[in-house]
């Protein structure tokens, strides 16, 4: 067991001075005090850790592109280009709280800040972190960003770029590039026509060679960049908050579809209830007449409760087993429950299903009783698969018919006539196939039927017996390409930023010819 929120221990130390200071402890003031420890912990969340575990979230996937060069020192959008960016980037963060967000930093060579995640603070901290003035390249390059993107898997994602301008080259071949890697284009063009002088660290003002002082844009290309591409064009707003605002604007008209996202995130069984409930027996005990009775009562109902709490811990253990194929284990932990329910039969006879014992998942599907029409069509459903499997055709199409009975089934439907054949086959001594078998989805799907008589939502659970090894490998692998896509570079430094990252920025100094 631990605790989510320990820091509010730390009221526990008046508690206990209070108790100290009182010379009479009777049982009333002890018993006030002991009530008031209950809520401390309480606050404190106590839960059991289960550790990380991989869920699925829906989210757009975005990629934050954000110039840092010399030139967005320039003060044409206060207070500067570059501090602008940073406030929009924060205020779009702050109001964009569910996307899958990668955020970039580049000047004539890209650096990733923040790998795609949707933990925004931690974006907001490596931005913080960026640190210009150790920056030392001025200038700009849209093509080594681009092939850096370009060289990374996207699917369906959109770029939000935030430049001034770029090197001097044609639109059309930066348009190509950027749509090989098939990205969304968002474009906030940070600068001005007219433009600015560029202030340097020592408050003079930049010059070029020929001492001329040096006078910063916004790059026409970007325009016609975007437009070939589709994407949308913004300048900046009054306000970061408005800038922010219209490019979330802008990213829900590109009407992108969310896309189911793999995250770590750690699971807890909470146990706060407890402490909770014993407070309020005490209060009520203390502040009502029939104390005696109502003592009886969340006594009982109290036992109840953890007895719940315990169920639903195993329940969840189980399904989390079941779908690692796990079946021993899931057997095993379903054995624990101490009150049998709908939920934890139907996931052990799914169980005894997946380990082939068909004879026992047949008797543990006929002994759950419901009057829930759906979920009864999908235990005989699941009776007359285990049938066919110990090749009882005849009983397999006697289920697979009371199935049809109770409403629509494709899958019984399809089933009962490949039994029918197989019954044919088996009588003529040939060989015989297997119907639709049970997936690794039917344990999970009983914990949402279950609530169904309640809600009338339905999950479908529908057997296979296709998924082997070979996807699982399959998965791995992909797993494995994923975790290489978040990185851009093998040198890639943990935040805050180091020395060694800005080398990776300034890599290429000494080649500019156009610095600015």
């Amino acid at each position: 067991m631990t605790l989510l929120y320990p820091s509010f221990l730390w009221l526990f130390i008046p508690i206990v001075l209070f108790f100290i200071s009182q010379k009479q402890k009777n049982l009333l003031v002890v018993t006030h005090l002991l009530i008031l420890a209950l809520i401390v912990v309480t606050l404190s969340r106590p839960v059991i850790e289960e550790g990380l575990q991989e869920s699925s979230i829906e989210a757009k996937d975005i990629i934050i592109a954000m110039d840092v060069s010399f030139s967005m020192k320039a003060k044409d959008i206060a207070p500067t280009r570059y501090d602008f960016a940073k406030e929009t980037i924060d205020a779009f963060l702050a109001s964009n709280t569910k996307d899958n967000i990668m955020l970039v930093a580049f000047t004539s060579n890209p650096l990733l800040l923040s790998p795609p995640t949707t933990d925004h603070v931690l974006i907001s901290q490596a931005l913080q972190s960026l640190r210009p003035e150790y920056i030392l390249t001025k200038g700009t390059s849209l093509k080594k960003l681009f092939e850096k993107l370009s060289s990374m898997s996207h699917t369906d994602k959109t770029l939000i770029l935030m430049t001034d301008g770029g090197e001097e080259i044609s639109a059309k071949i930066l348009a190509e590039q950027l749509q090989q890697s098939s990205l969304s284009l968002i474009t906030l063009a940070l600068g001005t026509t007219q433009g600015s002088t560029i202030e340097k660290e020592d408050g003079t003002l930049l010059k070029d060679k020929e001492q001329n002082l040096v006078i910063s844009r916004i790059n026409p290309m970007l325009e016609q960049l975007t437009s070939l591409l589709n994407g949308t064009y913004l300048t900046p707003s009054a306000t970061a908050q408005a800038t922010a605002d219209a490019l979330q604007s802008a990213l829900d008209a590109h009407k992108k579809q969310n896309q189911e996202i793999k995250k770590m995130q750690y699971h807890y069984t909470e146990l706060y209830q407890i402490p909770l409930f014993i407070a309020l027996i005490l209060f009520l005990v203390l502040h009502t007449r029939a104390s005696r009775y109502l003592f009886i009562l969340f006594a009982f109902l109290g036992i109840q409760l953890q007895a719940s709490i315990w169920d639903a811990y195993y329940l969840h253990k189980a399904y989390n087993a079941y779908e690692v194929k796990d079946f021993n284990k899931t057997k095993k932990v379903l054995k624990q429950v101490d009150v049998p329910s709908l939920q934890s039969q139907f996931a052990l006879a799914n169980t005894y299903y997946r380990m082939q014992n068909y004879k026992k998942a047949i008797a543990l599907y006929q002994s759950i009783h419901t009057t829930h029409a759906k979920i009864k069509q999908k235990l005989f459903y699941n009776i007359a698969n285990a049938h066919a499997m110990l090749q009882a055709y005849d009983k397999a199409k006697l289920y697979y018919t009371k199935a049809l009975q109770l409403g629509k089934d494709e899958d019984s439907l399809h089933n009962l006539k490949l039994v029918a054949l197989l019954k044919q086959h088996k009588d003529a001594g040939l060989g015989i196939s297997h119907p639709k078998s049970q997936n690794s989805d039917t344990s999970k799907s009983m914990s949402q039927e279950s609530k169904e008589e309640k809600t009338q939502s339905h999950n479908e659970d529908q057997p296979s017996s296709g998924s082997g090894s070979g996807g699982e490998s399959k998965e791995k692998k992909n797993n494995e390409e994923e975790k290489k896509r978040l990185k851009m570079d093998k040198e890639v430094q943990a935040q805050p930023l180091s020395s060694k990252v800005y080398e990776l920025i300034n890599e290429g100094y000494i080649r500019e010819t156009q610095p600015w």
